[in-house]
C-alpha cells in the first residue's frame, strides 16, 4: 500500500511539474535554428524587419491543424508585411507519426503552397521549451528591447469548423492590438487540437 501511494505521489508530482513547464505571457522566448521545408535553417532573427512573430506549433496529420492551414496562410498574408510573420513548427516525432516526416512536410507545404516557414522540431527541443501541448498551439511574440516577449498563448480562434462568422479571432485581435501599441486584451486561451506525438524514450 505504501509503495502504491508513493507511486501515485510520484505521478502527481510529474503531472504538476509538466503543467508548469513552458513559457507564460510576459516571458522572453528563446530563438531557434530549425530546418525549413526549403532545406535552409530558419531562426526568428532571420526575419530582420519583424516586429514580432506568430509562432504556431502544428503538424501534417492532425485534423484540427489541417482545418487551420488556410487561416494560418491568411494570417501570414495579413501580417507578415506588417512585421508579424507566421512561423510554423512541426511538433511530432516522425517515427511515432510517419505522416510527419520531413519529406511529408515538404509535400504538404508544396501542396498547400505555404507562404510561411514550416520548420521541423523532431526532437521536441523547442516544443518542450515553449510548452506547446496541442496542435495547433500558438505563441504570439512581440520583439522588445529585452527580447521576444510572449504576448499571447493559445488557440487561433474559437471556431474549429470555420462555421461561425462571429467567432473570436484571438490571434488576429492580439496582433492588431500590438500593432497599435497596446497589450492584447485576451492574452491566454485553451489550445484545442490533437495531442503531440512524442518520441519514445529509449530504456537504458
Amino acid at each position: 500500500m505504501k509503495k502504491l501511494l508513493l507511486t501515485c505521489a510520484a505521478i502527481l508530482l510529474t503531472i504538476a511539474v509538466n503543467a508548469q513547464t513552458g513559457y507564460q505571457v510576459g516571458d522572453l522566448a528563446s530563438d531557434f535554428n530549425l530546418k525549413n521545408v526549403d532545406g535552409k535553417n530558419i531562426s526568428l532573427a532571420s526575419h530582420k524587419s519583424a516586429k514580432g512573430y506568430i509562432v504556431v506549433f502544428t503538424c501534417n496529420t492532425c485534423p484540427v491543424s489541417k482545418a487551420y492551414e488556410a487561416r494560418l496562410e491568411a494570417l501570414n498574408k495579413m501580417y507578415a508585411a506588417k512585421g508579424y510573420p507566421v512561423v510554423a513548427v512541426n511538433t511530432n516525432d516522425p517515427v511515432a507519426s510517419p505522416g510527419d516526416t520531413y519529406a511529408k512536410m515538404q509535400e504538404r507545404a508544396k501542396e498547400k503552397n505555404f507562404s510561411f516557414a514550416y520548420l521541423e522540431d523532431p526532437d521536441h527541443v523547442y516544443t518542450k521549451k515553449y510548452g506547446a501541448m496541442r496542435t495547433p498551439h500558438v505563441f504570439v511574440l512581440q520583439k522588445t528591447g529585452k527580447g521576444n516577449e510572449v504576448a499571447y498563448i493559445g488557440a487561433i480562434d474559437n471556431d474549429q469548423q470555420e462555421a461561425n462568422p462571429q467567432r473570436d479571432n484571438y490571434v488576429q485581435n492580439a496582433v492588431n492590438q500590438l500593432l497599435k501599441g497596446e497589450k492584447p486584451s485576451v492574452t491566454s486561451t485553451k489550445a484545442i487540437g490533437c495531442t503531440i506525438k512524442w518520441k519514445k524514450e529509449v530504456s537504458k
